[in-house]
């Protein structure tokens, strides 16, 4: 599909936007904590160019992985582009790192949030998750994994699929 380039694409314009809400709630809880019970359930492309991730996680989970943040995790970061943490798997602590561009759901189930973002490929590019700062105050400054596979193309995610059954 061809794209005129006379158009304002406020596509993207809404997904910088919605990506902007995952990063300041990492930013939230970098400076806070994760308040009451909320915890977070980050699906993310493994095979993403930036993700960096050991190799047995990617061979375990080709194409996509879920991370949760909830009790066990630290060295958080994020920042313009990317976000970071190191959650113990069988535990050993492994840092992960994943641009924010290779998320595909965002999920808080305590409060029955989630986002789900589309496959971006090209569709958005490092200097458009730069945007996301410059309309933004401020700036950035045993088991806490969960592994699965998650998706779609567009629909609307039901939470229940983040919950254990």
């Amino acid at each position: 599909m061809m794209i005129d380039k006379d158009i304002l694409r406020y596509d993207k314009m809404v997904e910088n936007a919605l990506r902007g809400v995952v990063k300041q709630s990492v930013e939230e809880v970098i400076e806070h904590g994760l308040p009451g019970e909320h915890h977070f359930y980050i699906t993310f492309l493994t095979d993403y160019n930036g993700v960096k991730i050991p190799d047995y996680l990617r061979d375990r989970y080709p194409g996509e992985m879920t991370i949760v943040l909830q009790y066990q995790f630290s060295d958080l970061f994020v920042d313009d582009t990317k976000m970071g943490v190191t959650l113990s798997f069988n535990n050993v602590p492994e840092k992960l790192v994943i641009p924010l561009a290779a998320i595909s759901i965002f999920a808080d189930p305590s409060v029955n949030f989630a986002l789900q973002f589309q496959p971006l490929g090209e569709a958005i590019d490092e200097a458009d998750l730069a945007a996301l700062v410059d309309d933004e105050e401020g700036g950035p400054d045993d088991d806490g994994s969960g592994g699965g596979k998650g998706g779609g193309t567009g629909e609307v995610v039901s939470l229940d699929k983040f919950r254990k059954k």
